[in-house]
């Protein structure tokens, strides 16, 4: 056999994705050029690694024992780069964060340096809701996790980052009137919800419940971002963070809608088990954001003030 590293990253990744046109997207390589490595690389066994049914390819029985052995050498060709990169005195290894999909417009603001800094580092983030969020980080899967709202389910150490301000959004076009009441305005309002299990999703159910608030759920989403499309295309009202909407509030697409005990305010933190022995790139980040992040809030959030 004479595969190569190439042809065994793109086996994996048609394994991930289930698609050979997914995967040249993520690989930023063109449909034929994925095909092409792919039946190079199955050429080499006698028995199918994938088959097509009704025009979708399935991984077979021996096609998913291939990719786990596939995974174990792009492992241990990672781990002959990190020593490498060890031997010459750099900072080497992978940072693991798993962060809620919010999370997005806040965490790679203090990354960026870090990564840029540390060339050896291989970073992988995974974006998700709360609840997978928390179980990654109880499974001891991922290094950090980024939340707004702290689990109560496990025993954690945090390092905050950034304060959280969730308002009442509309469309630009709302002509809802400027009552300071929360029960006024709530009264008939259309509201769309995060999905449950969601942070943003129990920092609202919270502000409803402590001012006795009944309100109408029109839909619920599954993102932060599917939210705001529905709000620009004015089919209802959230209460949403604020550092999503940086750029429609500008653009006036959309507006807060003042109410009284509003914003809610909650904290970014990034947090990780309590005593849990970090590898040497976590304990540098950690100490990288310690150091930092006071810098990193000024000069990368100072819009965030205004509101």
């Amino acid at each position: 056999m004479n595969y190569t590293l190439n042809q065994l990253q793109v086996f994996l990744k048609i394994v991930k994705t289930q698609s050979v046109t997914k995967a040249a997207e993520e690989l930023h390589l063109t449909q034929p050029a994925v095909s092409i490595q792919l039946r190079n690389f199955q050429d080499q066994f006698d028995i199918p690694l994938t088959e097509v049914v009704g025009r979708r390819i399935h991984i077979t029985d021996f096609g998913k024992e291939i990719a786990k052995a596939a995974e174990n050498i792009i492992e241990q060709v990672h781990a002959i780069n990190y020593k490498t990169l060890a031997y010459k005195g750099k900072l080497s290894g992978k940072l693991k964060i798993s962060i809620v999909s919010t999370g997005i417009y806040v965490m790679p603001f203090f990354l960026n340096d870090f990564i840029h800094q540390h060339t050896g580092i291989e970073l992988i983030m995974d974006v998700t809701n709360k609840e997978k969020v928390v179980t990654s980080l109880e499974n001891n899967e991922v290094d950090f996790a980024l939340v707004s709202v702290l689990p109560n389910s496990l025993n954690t150490e945090k390092l905050d980052l950034l304060q959280n301000k969730l308002f009442l959004v509309g469309s630009g076009q709302s002509t809802i009137g400027k009552s300071q009441k929360a029960k006024e305005v709530f009264k008939d309002l259309p509201l769309i919800f995060r999905e449950k299990g969601s942070g943003t999703r129990r920092s609202m159910e919270n502000y409803f419940k402590k001012n006795s608030i009944g309100v109408i759920q029109k839909m619920e989403l599954t993102t932060n971002e599917a939210i705001k499309q529905a709000l620009l295309a004015e089919m209802g009202y959230s209460i949403m963070p604020l550092i999503g909407i940086r750029n429609e509030l500008h653009n006036k697409y959309l507006q807060i809608i003042p109410v009284s005990g509003l914003p809610i305010k909650t904290t970014w933190s990034l947090i990780w088990l309590k005593g849990k022995k970090h590898s040497p790139v976590a304990s540098s980040y950690l100490n990288y954001l310690k150091k930092e992040k006071s810098k990193i809030v000024q000069e990368k959030f100072n819009w965030y003030e205004q509101y």
